[in-house]
Formats: structure tokens, C-alpha cells, sequence
């Protein structure tokens, strides 16, 4: 059956205290995230929204060129924190891309540059797209799905054999291994 509502809205958040499944994705795809410092931009991140406004990281991981992950906010604000969270990376990282001898420098500045003038809410450079194809998760069994779907990721991709392999993933947490960031732990 199709959700007509995700269609039109562009798969908003309508419960702002709903657990959901989000995608942060970079522009035109650019694999920014194979740069570790880059990565850990993104954990940083999270963890001080995780520590400062509440956020719950049910589940997560860091891909090439986006971030799949499992939120929710305690105080029922999860949009505006991903805004702030989006806006603060993207800030950080355009400025470490601009301050370092990153070799993909200008070709990666030119893409942040063409994908903001495509767009009048956006400045000089945009780096995530507007879209964070929220779907609220809202019965057990398609959380558990969405949360596999989260941790074999880099399996699908061919860059570890075990999902609990991959350091910038929270299968790590839930293995009880050795993690990059604490989470909130679901019963799955």
C-alpha cells in the first residue's frame, strides 16, 4: 500500500517525540566520509547532542556519503535538533575541507557551491541535502528491520565481512564491543 502523505510532505516528522528512521545524505553523493577525520566530525556531534539536548541514538551508521541512523529527543524537539545538528557538521566540515590539504579540495567546494545556488533557503555552500527521508518507526518488528538495514550497510557495500566489523556503526554497542560512542540501547 502507498502512504500518499510521505509523498507530498517528503517524509516529514509529525510526532517531534516519535522514534524515526532518518538519512542524512551529502550532496550529489559526494564520498566525503572516507576521510576518518570527517567521521569523527559526525560522532562528535552526536555525541554532544546525545549529552547536551537530549538526544536518543537508537541505532547509526556512517557511510561514504551518508548517515543512516535511529533517533528520537527526550524533550520532543528531534527537528530542531537534527537542523542544528546538520548545520553545525556541515559548518565544521566545510571549514576542515577549506583549512586542510584535503586533495579533493576544490573539486568537492565547487559541488557544495553549484548544489547552493540550485536552492534559495541555502547561502554560499550547501552540504546535506534538504530532504532526511524521516519514516517514524512505530511497531517492533519494523524497527528491528530498519535497525538491520542500519548495520548491514557496510556488508552490503563490501567493506567488512561482519556488520560489528565496521567502527562507525553502532552494531559495535550492541555486541558489546568496544564503541566510538555511547548510544541508547534498544531492546531488539
Amino acid at each position: 500500500m502507498i502512504n500518499f502523505a510521505y509523498m507530498s510532505t517528503g517524509y516529514q516528522i509529525y510526532d517531534k517525540s516519535g522514534i524515526y528512521f532518518l538519512t542524512f545524505q551529502v550532496v550529489d553523493w559526494v564520498d566525503i566520509f572516507t576521510r576518518k577525520v570527517y567521521r569523527d566530525i559526525i560522532l562528535d556531534s552526536m555525541e554532544y547532542c546525545r549529552t547536551h539536548k537530549g538526544l536518543h541514538i537508537w541505532a547509526y551508521v556512517i557511510m561514504s556519503n551518508h548517515v543512516h541512523c535511529i533517533l528520537s529527543a527526550a524533550e520532543g524537539n528531534l527537528p530542531d535538533i537534527i537542523r542544528d545538528f546538520k548545520r553545525h557538521t556541515a559548518t565544521k566540515i566545510l571549514k576542515e575541507i577549506g583549512e586542510t590539504n584535503e586533495s579533493r579540495k576544490d573539486w568537492m567546494l565547487k559541488r557544495f557551491e553549484f548544489a547552493a545556488k540550485s536552492h534559495k533557503r541555502n547561502s554560499e555552500m550547501q552540504f546535506w541535502t534538504h530532504e532526511n527521508h524521516a519514516i517514524e518507526l512505530v511497531s517492533h518488528a519494523f524497527t528491528c528491520k530498519k535497525m538491520a538495514y542500519i548495520h548491514e550497510n557496510p556488508v552490503r557495500s563490501g567493506w567488512v565481512l561482519k556488520a560489528e566489523d565496521w567502527m562507525y556503526s553502532s552494531q559495535r554497542n550492541y555486541s558489546g564491543l568496544e564503541s566510538l560512542i555511547d548510544i541508547d540501547l534498544m531492546d531488539v
